[in-house]
């Protein structure tokens, strides 16, 4: 049985409900008017929450999330186990990351971004768990201010594939040979700076991948975790 508490934020209408299960423990209902579906997400740090459509009653979003609580049990046991060895970030940590993501991830991505001719709105340094950054249509960019743990070569890449979004918003053809196009100038330019960016030109060359320069990046950046 699911059990009603209170509501997330008094101050606010139709800010949340939290609700206990007695096997999950709470779960966070928030209406969203970006929801156009009832979304069920679970995480291993903060927990399990579902987005709801405005016009959907909280009792709808609670009944599908009863359809749908044996998938969330089974899913908070894997992440158990996957992450049964990562330690939970410090609120502390995390604000010392943010600190030092809004003092340099903005002027580096400036930087790059007049380098190689992009134009973009704004740039917002959120803590993501599912991505290291993204670019709207409208040219705002999100960066993940765990990009901060990140090595300077990988948190330039992650920086110029949300550029090069600006002009391809899927990831196609055109999308990958601009993004191969400006990594190999720039880890030429790293080259003499960073003993890195000689590493992963040589894993490059020797790469058989469509895209290999992204292919090294790619492989070079999964060691790291957004969570």
């Amino acid at each position: 049985m699911i059990t009603f508490v209170s509501d997330v934020n008094h101050m606010a209408r139709d800010a949340g409900k939290i609700y206990v299960d007695p096997e999950i423990g709470e779960v966070v209902f928030r209406k969203s008017t970006r929801s156009r579906s009832i979304g069920i997400r679970v995480h291993p740090f903060k927990g399990v929450s579902v987005s709801v459509p405005y016009i959907v009653p909280y009792s709808a979003a609670i009944a599908f999330f009863r359809l749908r609580r044996d998938w969330v049990i089974q899913t908070i046991a894997r992440q158990k186990a996957k992450y049964k060895d990562v330690p939970v970030p410090s609120e502390a940590h995390i604000e010392l990351l943010r600190t030092q993501a809004k003092a340099k991830l903005p002027p580096r991505l400036a930087e790059l971004a007049a380098r190689y001719g992009f134009v973009y709105n704004r740039v917002t340094i959120k803590n993501n768990v599912s991505n290291w950054g993204s670019c709207s249509a409208k040219g705002n960019i999100n960066l993940n201010l765990k990009i901060m743990t990140l090595p300077q070569i990988l948190q330039d890449y992650v920086l110029l594939h949300e550029l090069c979004h600006l002009r391809h918003q899927d990831h196609g053809h055109a999308f990958h040979l601009l993004l191969e196009h400006l990594c190999t100038d720039h880890v030429v330019r790293m080259m003499d700076i960073c003993s890195v960016a000689s590493e992963i030109a040589r894993k490059a060359a020797a790469s058989k991948a469509k895209y290999p320069m992204d292919h090294v990046f790619t492989r070079a950046i999964r060691q790291y975790r957004t969570i």
